[in-house]
């Protein structure tokens, strides 16, 4: 229940949050008073302030707040539903027409990429995927009711095998099987009963037992030793809050594609980047509710190895005008680099945890 109202809460955020970076939609609804404009004081001529953009008529009650959350969650300005079609079949045509200066016909790509951002991690709050219930007190508790099922299970099987030894011993037959399944019994025993006891220092997560001379990271890496659950989980909450920086991360990359075509700058790249960021986690989303509702994980790992290069070069040839042989190079070496820039980003992020 709980992971239910984070996750409603987590989608209300990231769709207002989107509002908040773009508040106008080019809609033309407003009521014009004909008077002064009530933030700047500019006579009004039409259902906006022409000199601050302000609308208008403004709402003075509780009501007007519920729409604005109703109007933030599921209008979303009216532009998605021309957004979204584009971004899944035309990502290309899409880039280039934003870049071109259609801009209130669709959702900017900073808003979109927050939208999807949030949405992506309340669809992981909603299926449970929560380090932090994980690492709870409860869900420890938990456990350990399980492991001393556990300890009982192998001892009652373990006792089995024996007396199936004792039996095949007796009339002279091998026992050569009966032997390695009481030997796996006995490890899985032993196991159970030191997790149980909290002794598991022969498999304790350990990060790296290298001193790198750095004291801040090494007393941070000392400290996701001792619990690596609690380290997970601030790995978790960093990427939800610093998922934006995947975006100056891939976007001088992308740039090394286009060095000697000095038409596009890194202005086009960052709306690429952007969008191409907010179709993936779209992507993941739609994964992870596909294998909730019991598509195989063969069709899940084939979409994950598919989709992705499909999109890339379907954007590329589309925002840059490219050939199918010039956008195809460039779309294997955009893999490498998306690879490359999610491999910093994580790096980034264990050492901001790790040192904080």
């Amino acid at each position: 229940m709980s992971g239910d109202i984070t996750a409603a809460g987590d989608f209300i955020t990231g769709a207002l949050a989107a509002r908040s970076v773009e508040p106008h939609a080019g809609e033309g609804s407003g009521h014009a008073h004909g008077g002064l404009c009530l933030n700047c004081g500019t006579r009004l001529i039409g259902a906006h302030c022409h000199a601050c953009g302000q609308s208008a008529h403004v709402h003075r009650s509780v009501g007007a707040i519920g729409h604005e959350i109703a109007h933030g969650v599921f209008h979303f300005e009216g532009k998605i539903w021309r957004t979204l079609p584009m971004l899944l079949w035309r990502p290309g045509d899409l880039t280039r027409r934003y870049v071109a200066g259609e801009r209130a016909r669709f959702v900017s790509p900073l808003a979109l990429f927050l939208f999807t951002v949030f949405l992506m991690f309340a669809t992981i709050s909603a299926l449970g995927g929560d380090i932090a219930e994980a690492v709870s007190p409860e869900s420890m508790s938990r456990n350990m009711v399980g492991f001393a099922r556990g300890v009982e299970k192998a001892e009652a099987a373990l006792e089995k095998a024996e007396g199936q030894r004792a039996t095949l011993a007796a009339a002279g037959r091998p026992t050569v099987e009966i032997d390695r399944e009481i030997t796996a019994l006995r490890t899985t025993r032993d196991a159970l009963k030191k997790t149980q006891a909290g002794d598991a220092s022969d498999t304790d997560f350990k990060l790296t037992t290298f001193k790198t001379g750095w004291a801040s990271l090494d007393h941070g890496i000392d400290k996701a030793n001792k619990n690596p659950g609690l380290a997970l989980y601030k790995l978790q909450t960093s990427t939800y809050k610093y998922s934006w920086l995947l975006i100056p991360i891939s976007t001088p990359l992308v740039a090394l594609l286009f060095l000697w075509r000095r038409r596009f700058g890194l202005y086009d790249h960052a709306i690429f980047v952007t969008y191409s960021l907010a179709f993936m986690m779209l992507m993941v989303i739609a994964l992870m509710l596909a294998g909730v509702v019991g598509v195989s994980a063969g069709w899940l790992v084939l979409a994950v190895y598919v989709l992705p290069p499909v999109h890339m070069f379907r954007q590329l040839r589309g925002a840059y005008s490219l050939r199918k042989r010039s956008a195809a190079w460039r779309t294997a070496v955009l893999l490498v680099f998306a690879w490359t820039a999610l491999l910093l980003f994580l790096v980034l992020l264990t050492l901001h945890g790790l040192t904080d």
